[in-house]
Formats: C-alpha cells, sequence, structure tokens
C-alpha cells in the first residue's frame, strides 16, 4: 500500500485486528446487504445503514451538517477520533461513507483494504453482539463542496469537455441496455450516458479478493481510457454511491487533486426533461 499517493488512508486487516480496541478507534461496517452486520461483524464495530444513516431520504440528498453531527456523536466518534470504515462488495458504501466524512472535515478516516470479503475470507473473529457506544461531541466543518458535483457543473463540463466525465456503471447501464442493476429501485426514465463521458466501471479497481489494485495497475487503467489528472475529473454512476469508490481510488490512491463525485448521478440526468444521452458503446468518450 505504500506505494499509493495517500496510503495513510488504507488500513489491512491485519492491522484492524491489532488495533480495534485502542480506546481512540471507531469502526463502523457499511454493507450494500444492510442485514449482513448482523449476522457478523468485526467485534466492537457499530453498523450504518446507507440507507437510512447516510443519506436525507426526504431531501435525496445527503446528510446535512446537522445530521452528519448527530450521526457522529451519536456512534461515539468526536473530531479526533481515528475512524475504520468497511464493507461488503469491495467496500463500495465504505467509500460513500468515506466521501461525506470527508466533505464534513473529519481528518482521520481510513477504509479496511479488502473490506468485509476479505475478512471473512481470513477467517477472522466475527461477532453479532451490537455495541452501545458512549455519545461523544461533534462539530463538523463546513461542507467542502470542491469534493461534489452539481448539476450545473456537469452541464458545463459536458458542454465545454472542460473536465474528464468518468461513468463507473456497468457496461450494460451505460450503453441503455438496462436502466438499474437487477433489484435496485431507484431509476430513471431514460438509458444511455452523458455525452463524452468514459465507461470504467468502479469494481475493476479491485482484486479478487476485494483489496484495491496496486498503484501501477490503477494508473494504468484510467491512463487507457484518457484519465491522466490533466483535467479536472466528474465521477457518476446511478446514485452516487459506486462513483464514490472511484473518487476514492481517483484522488486518495493515484492522487488526482481535482476529482469530484457527482452524487445526482444517472437519476437526476436520465430523469432531465431535454437533456442529451449517448446510447451504445461506440460513443465512448466521442
Amino acid at each position: 500500500m505504500a506505494d499509493y499517493a495517500h496510503p495513510e488512508v488504507l488500513v489491512s486487516t491485519e492491522w484492524v485486528a491489532q488495533h480495534r480496541t485502542d480506546p481512540n478507534i471507531v469502526i463502523a461496517e457499511v454493507d450494500v446487504d444492510t442485514a449482513a452486520y448482523n449476522e457478523g461483524h468485526i467485534p466492537g464495530a457499530i453498523g450504518w445503514a446507507w440507507n437510512t444513516q447516510l443519506c436525507d431520504t426526504v431531501r435525496r440528498d445527503i446528510l446535512s451538517k446537522q445530521q452528519f453531527e448527530e450521526l457522529m456523536a451519536s456512534s461515539g466518534i468526536s473530531n479526533d477520533t481515528t475512524v475504520i470504515l468497511y464493507g461488503d462488495n469491495n467496500n463500495w458504501f465504505a467509500a460513500w461513507a468515506f466521501w461525506q466524512m470527508k466533505i464534513y472535515g473529519h481528518k482521520d478516516v481510513r477504509i479496511m483494504n479488502g473490506g468485509r470479503k476479505k475478512w471473512l475470507a481470513e477467517g477472522r473473529e466475527l461477532s453479532t453482539e451490537i455495541p452501545q457506544p458512549k455519545r461523544a461531541t461533534y462539530k463538523a466543518s463546513d461542507p467542502d463542496l470542491s469534493l461534489r458535483a452539481f448539476l450545473p457543473q456537469v452541464q458545463v463540463a459536458m458542454k465545454e469537455r472542460s473536465a474528464a466525465l468518468v461513468d463507473v456503471r456497468s457496461p450494460q447501464e451505460f450503453t441503455g441496455e438496462i436502466l438499474a442493476p437487477p433489484g435496485l429501485p431507484e431509476t430513471c426514465q431514460r438509458g444511455g450516458h452523458i455525452p463524452g463521458a468514459r465507461n470504467i466501471p468502479w469494481g475493476k479497481a479491485c482484486n479478487e479478493d476485494g483489496t484495491f489494485k496496486s498503484y501501477e495497475e490503477l494508473k494504468e487503467l484510467y491512463r487507457s481510457e484518457g484519465i491522466d489528472g490533466s483535467k479536472p475529473i466528474i465521477a457518476y454512476c446511478r446514485i452516487g454511491e459506486r462513483s464514490s469508490h472511484t473518487w476514492f481510488v481517483l484522488k486518495y490512491l493515484l492522487g488526482f487533486n481535482n476529482v469530484s463525485n457527482y452524487d445526482g448521478s444517472w437519476t437526476e440526468w436520465g430523469n432531465l426533461v431535454g437533456a442529451p444521452i449517448e446510447r451504445g458503446a461506440a460513443a465512448v468518450g466521442a
């Protein structure tokens, strides 16, 4: 992990096993399958449900500053706590939590490389006991909106080709063959992709064991599609979670400075009246 631009944001399963009881560490599991945590988790880890605790379901938005402060405080997290995030599906939603924590200025937050998959594969200890954290005091920073792309920015980027657009969904979603992954309800009226976007599925950044690929492998993966950091990068998916994983890879593992996550993503763009779209693979990068 030392080859990454910011290796300090990753920890190994071995490190977590050794440090999980340290007094200033809080471990949080964030899964796609919100029932997985109850089936067994790292002893002492709290669980965050992405669909209720990490979003505002009424505003269809990320947590507000006040909501974020409440989640941290009720989780026993203060401003100087080291937070270790992990989850299923190659840390997809752990990255979503990481992105929001950085938006609100948490200094020391890390991802367990390999996530739940690697912890289970190694036969490490699991617990079904639900911790009851002692409430902490937390004061969030004002949101760092440089980490987040909004619709007007994406429209300008598409029109002026002023930023590289990275669509991290599956090829079938990118071409318009399907509107959403099977079983996931948030959808759109039209399939396809934002004109000019490159399709680099988020999962390509990971090895079979759930760990991130090496710096050189990641650099080549994105460079081969013209993503080299020479211009700002905007990542998007369907509702912003998978693209937060790519955002993490581009910003923290590869060290590209100007990377943002368009969390409105395809459920916003694909529902806009009159918004241009492209379909099929032939238009990639056009």
